[in-house]
């Protein structure tokens, strides 16, 4: 049975298709489209659909959209007024309750949302039959009437589902977090199995993804865009104001917490506008949210702990991409085990919308796992060497292949020269891990420099370490298994002054680990450039300049290559030099 997992109502628009419990595809449209993000979170961008991702999703599986036969719209119009609680609304669906499940229900707009965003989302199965570009039309014509198949899934199950059932347990609490879903903003779950049970949510106006927003917006970034760079700006910090943070955040004792009205004006004075220059003041403030953040949430893992009795923790929504929270989670919290979705922003809810109605239909309530370990993140694209040389030749560009592309790539990379990676299919979510990255030796201490220049960033921005797995205790501190990115650790002592570029100011460095399994090409260079400088690291960051989304298509990796200083490309077997 296929089904179509599909994330549009706020941003990060992507699609993702499930069959059988396996991930078959998965993509973000700003990967197609150029537009970061894919849209805005507004209520009139609603309607624009993950048209592309979708068109790939199906081309993957070889179908047309008539051939689904369930789609999973990570968003449900009705939780927008009822309260989902009752833990018989999250039990896997029945034959005895699937009708009811498929059936429109009636809706009131809630007081304080736009009645266009409700509408253009109960309107999404139709906007998908008959909306479509026409240049996609071969794999969306004639689709007929989509309404019957069609499943609105709670955004918090989405994300929750997105952790739970692609993680290695089979028995693990789950929270999520998040700027909001359609009441909730955060959840806890417990999940065993292929059941799902949801314990206890906490509900807007309360929002600590919302709170982060606010202060993103405060220092002059892109809220639900930029709160990345906040994290990293906090390193440069002092908690100078964590007791101002700490007087509007209450936290309860059963997992709840509210969070007091507040203008960071009337504490900061105007905040810092975009382009401004950072002073003391936007470290502090940063760093002082960062550090309550950590705190607040440690408090609400050890409730939920308390109330599983789980030694395993899976982790969604947009706050678990914070690596360095979820760093304090696994040094502080009494659970053994974290598991965080590589994809925990709302792009990661196509994909749990899908596996939560494929798990659902196809499932009774057994201990069994039914839906298969979600291993690596390479579910996007992939272009032969065919396809690629057909493109250079076609666009006049000059390239030679390569007799062995680990080792002939690490001598470039071992000369101090930056290159971009291009290598099988691409990656869901927002990290380059392998597959779209630009890479560099960490050895030189100014290489951070460079590439922040090369890709215009900030110059407080961070750049991110890949290990060798076998290799990773003996670099990092308390170095384990880590293939997504998603957690920090302290750089050895006596390693510091060898990988200078990926030691943040902090002392940390946010590290992948990667084995053969995973990406043989990105292991097999390591490990070159390893024997050629006894150094198993290199520095990974995205494929991608300032404003724009990864790379996604040979096209897009050539004029990225041709309008950056890169020294080169290495596309597949072949490379591009300047």
């Amino acid at each position: 049975m296929y089904v179509l997992g599909i994330n549009a109502a706020f941003h990060d628009s992507a699609a993702a298709l499930v069959k059988d419990g396996k991930i078959i595809a998965a993509a973000e449209e700003e990967r197609f489209t150029h537009i970061k993000h894919g849209k805005r979170p507004l209520p009139f961008s609603t309607y624009e659909l993950p048209f592309h991702a979708i068109d790939y999703c199906l081309k993957t599986a070889g179908i047309h959209l008539k051939d689904v036969d369930r789609f999973a719209y990570s968003f449900d119009p009705q939780g927008m007024e009822e309260n989902l609680l009752d833990n018989e609304n999250l039990r896997p669906y029945t034959n005895n309750n699937l009708d009811d499940v498929l059936t429109e229900p009636e809706i009131n707009v809630y007081k304080d949302w736009d009645e266009l965003f409700l509408n253009y989302i109960k309107n999404a199965p139709e906007q998908l039959r008959d909306g479509y570009p026409h240049h996609l039309q071969k794999r969306f014509a004639g689709a007929g009437s989509l309404r019957e198949k069609w499943h609105f899934v709670n955004h918090h199950i989405a994300h929750a589902a997105s952790a739970f059932y692609p993680s290695p347990y089979e028995k693990a609490a789950v929270i999520t977090l998040d700027g909001r879903g359609e009441k909730a903003t955060t959840g806890y779950f417990l999940g065993e199995g292929n059941v799902m049970t949801q314990l206890a949510t906490v509900d807007m106006p309360h929002s600590l993804g919302m709170l982060y927003e606010k202060i993103t917006t405060y220092l002059g970034f892109l809220h639900s865009s930029d709160e990345y760079k906040v994290m990293a700006l906090a390193s440069y910090g002092k908690p100078k104001y964590v007791d101002e943070f700490r007087s509007v955040i209450h936290v309860g004792d059963n997992g709840n917490y509210t969070i007091d009205e507040f203008e960071p004006e009337k504490w900061w004075g105007i905040g810092r506008m975009k382009d401004d220059s950072f002073d003391e003041i936007h470290f502090d403030i940063a760093h002082s949210l960062q550090k309550v953040l950590e705190e607040t949430v440690l408090q609400l893992v050890n409730w939920l702990y308390s109330k599983t009795d789980s030694e395993n923790l899976c982790m969604a929504g947009g706050v678990a991409l914070n690596c360095v929270m979820n760093a304090v989670i696994r040094d502080k919290s009494p659970f053994k085990n974290i598991w965080v979705q590589p994809a925990a922003g709302d792009a990661g809810t196509a994909l749990g919308a899908a596996l939560w109605v494929d798990v659902n239909l196809n499932t009774k309530r057994s201990t069994g796992r039914y839906a298969a370990i979600m291993d690596h993140v390479y579910w996007g694209p992939s272009y032969s060497d065919e396809e690629i040389e057909k493109f250079m030749i076609w666009a006049k560009t000059p390239y030679r292949k390569l007799t062995d592309v680990a080792k002939e790539t690490a001598a470039i990379l071992a000369d101090n020269k930056i290159i971009a990676w291009y290598q099988g299919r691409m990656e869901f979510g927002p990290r380059s891990l392998g597959s779209r990255s630009i890479l560099a030796s960490p050895i030189p201490q100014e290489m951070q420099a460079r590439l922040n220049d090369i890709k215009d960033r900030e110059d407080f921005r961070p750049v991110a370490p890949v290990v060798l797995e076998e290799d990773v205790a003996e670099w990092f501190v308390g170095g384990s298994f880590s293939p997504f990115m998603l957690f920090v650790y302290p750089v050895q002592a006596d390693k510091a002054d060898k990988i200078p570029a990926v030691r943040h100011t902090d002392g940390t460095a946010r590290v992948q680990t990667i084995n053969r399994d995973q990406h043989p090409e990105y292991y097999d260079l390591i490990r070159e450039f390893k024997k050629l400088t006894g150094v198993p690291v290199l520095v990974n960051t995205s494929f991608n300049t300032r404003g724009e989304p990864i790379v996604c298509s040979p096209r897009d990796a050539i004029e990225c290559f041709w309008t950056s200083p890169f020294d080169a490309l290495i596309i597949n077997s072949f490379i591009l030099e300047k």
